[in-house]
Formats: structure tokens, C-alpha cells, sequence
């Protein structure tokens, strides 16, 4: 009966007469290129790299193959060869020693310190290329937390001023544009402020808009040894499973002079970067962050998948969701799978 059925339906509906293929649009490269709905560029990415201490110094780190630690001599080297290949935008982290940490993360407002002085290295051996630096206490405070904390709390006002002074220190020493990751409310209002009130307008803010309480960031902690001391980091960081939220952080982000919305981590969170690239007329930039980088390198490593096309369909995820920046550890390697 159901094979008396099957051939009814065909005679009724012969395949000869479909009007719409959509295969039409897929049978070859080159209209599946004409018709690509999004495309991703190297002029789209960001590379995250982290700064340590030393001389002569390159130290891989373990959870992040191919991703390494660089004393500033080195960092210079490296971003010299991402821009060859058509990097031209970087993310820098800096990696402290313990004994310069302390509970109200004093180091990020010296001037004199690592970080401001390899900016300052940078932009003078490397002008064209665009640093992005980031905001926040943890890779200086010895609890390990993005605010002040003092009795168990994580205190958001007294933490915004010290936000707002690392940040000017930071454009001081040249960098493009101030990163605030800490999620404190108010923080972008408070830089805006400072930047403009000492001469800075120019310098941007890429606000990390939706950051949220991820387990994905555990490789980049081990790489700045920056993990919470004691407790976690939810009552300021965005809870997983909101995303409505996400557009309040947005409209305060953007009324208080952010040039750049983020969403971090990417992948988990594709929703969250397509509603806000619907939303807002602000770029939005997406973090590809360490988890996520290391899930592909560990599997390709296993067999379980090819990590060079992992790599361009996640990326492209990204895009297609509405990502105008993607800040991702794959920015080199990307580049030179282009140059073949």
C-alpha cells in the first residue's frame, strides 16, 4: 500500500515540474561565492597576545597549543609577522608576577609598569598596527577577582574609579582603544569621562558588553594566572542563561559613550551577538575565547575532526551572526591559510 502511495505522490507531483531548486545556487564554487550570504575577511579579526616579563622570551602555554606568552622584545617580532601577513589588529593581556600584585591592583596604575611600557614600545617600533588593551583589576589584584573586594564583596563604585585611572595610564602610553572587561556598572561612563577630560577623545572604548559567567575561560586564566582566589565571579558577570539582559547592558554601554559593543564568549552565545548587531548601530565585536579554541585544537589533535576547517566554519558562525570584529586566537593561523 505505502509503494502504491509513493508512486501516486510522484505522478501527482512530478519532480520535472519544480519552479524552485535551491540547489541551483550550490552547484559549483563560484556561484556558492556570488551568492554567500556572509564572508569572512582578515580585516575582520582581532589577535589576542599576551605580554610577560623578560627578555628573549616565548613560552608556550600548555592548554593553548600554539599560543605563547611573549616578553616585549618578542611580542614586537611576532606582530611584525602577523602584520606582514595582513594582521593589523591586536589585543594585548599582560601576564603579572605575583609579588606586583596586590588587593587594589596598584601595578595597573604605574605608568612605568609593563604594560604602559610595552604599549609605549609598540606604538613606537609598530604605529600602524591597532592595540586594544585591556581594563580590569584581575591580572593585578591578588584576589584574582575584576573588582575591589573587601569583606567577601565585590565593590563596584570604588572599583570604577581605579578603572578609569588604569584606563587613562593605558592611552597615556598610546593605546587605540581601552578594553573595560570587568562588567562594573557604570565603568564606560566613568573612562568616557576621564579619557575626555585629559585630552583623550580619540581614543575609542570597546565596551565587553555581554560578558558573560563562562566556564570557557579557563585557558586564558592559566595563561595570566588571573583565576578568582576565592569564589566566582557571577554577581558581576552576566548569568548564562539570560539574554534579554544583554540589550540593557548594550543601551548603558552605548549612552555612556562605548564605540563598540562585545559579546564574550562567541560561540555559545551566537543569539546574544545576532540580537545585538540587530539592535544597536554600534559595531559589535565577538571573543572567540580560549575554550573555545582549545575544544578545536584538542579534537584535531585527537583525529575527531579536522582543526583548519573547524576553525573557518566557527569563525564563520561568528560572522554570519552578526560579528563586525572577531577577537580570536585563530587570527594567525587564519592568515596563513590564506597566503597558502
Amino acid at each position: 500500500m505505502l509503494e502504491i502511495w509513493i508512486l501516486f505522490v510522484i505522478w501527482c507531483f512530478p519532480y520535472g515540474d519544480m519552479l524552485r531548486r535551491p540547489r541551483r545556487n550550490r552547484k559549483n564554487r563560484w556561484i556558492r561565492d556570488l551568492v554567500a550570504e556572509a564572508n569572512l575577511d582578515l580585516k575582520d579579526l582581532m589577535f589576542p597576545l599576551f605580554l610577560k616579563e623578560g627578555k628573549g622570551l616565548k613560552e608556550e602555554i600548555a592548554s593553548m597549543p600554539g599560543i605563547y606568552r611573549y616578553s616585549t622584545d618578542e611580542l614586537v617580532r611576532e606582530i611584525e609577522q602577523c602584520l606582514e601577513l595582513g594582521i593589523h589588529s591586536f589585543a594585548l593581556f599582560p601576564s603579572i608576577a605575583d609579588n606586583l600584585k596586590d588587593r587594589s591592583a596598584s601595578e595597573g596604575l604605574n605608568p612605568d609598569g609593563l604594560y604602559p611600557e610595552a604599549i609605549r614600545t609598540l606604538k613606537s617600533r609598530l604605529p600602524e598596527a591597532i592595540l586594544l588593551t585591556d581594563v580590569a583589576m584581575d591580572p593585578y589584584s591578588s584576589d584574582g577577582h575584576d573588582g575591589l573586594v573587601v569583606d567577601g564583596e565585590i565593590l563596584n563604585d570604588e572599583t570604577v574609579d581605579i578603572l578609569a585611572r588604569m584606563a587613562l595610564v593605558q592611552a597615556q602610553a598610546g593605546s587605540d582603544i581601552i578594553g573595560p572587561s570587568d562588567m562594573m556598572d557604570g565603568r564606560v561612563k566613568a573612562i568616557r569621562e576621564t579619557l575626555d577630560e585629559n585630552g583623550l577623545r580619540n581614543v575609542s572604548i570597546m565596551s565587553y558588553t555581554a560578558k558573560y559567567a563562562s566556564v570557557f575561560y579557563g585557558p586564558f586564566r592559566d595563561a595570566l594566572d588571573s583565576a578568582p582566589k576565592h569564589g566566582d565571579k557571577k554577581t558581576y558577570q552576566m548569568d548564562p542563561r539570560n539574554r534579554r539582559e544583554a540589550i540593557i547592558e548594550g543601551e548603558l554601554d552605548m549612552e555612556e559613550g562605548a564605540d563598540f559593543l562585545m559579546v564574550k564568549p562567541a560561540l555559545p552565545y551566537l543569539d546574544v551577538i545576532y540580537q545585538l548587531s540587530s539592535v544597536f548601530e554600534l559595531p559589535v565585536a565577538a571573543y572567540n575565547v580560549s575554550g573555545e579554541y582549545a575544544m578545536i585544537k584538542a579534537a584535531d589533535q585527537k583525529g575527531w575532526l579536522d582543526g583548519s576547517l573547524a576553525m573557518v566554519e566557527s569563525l564563520m558562525a561568528i560572522k554570519r551572526a552578526g560579528a563586525s570584529i572577531i577577537l580570536t586566537y585563530f587570527a594567525r593561523e587564519f592568515a596563513e591559510t590564506l597566503k597558502g
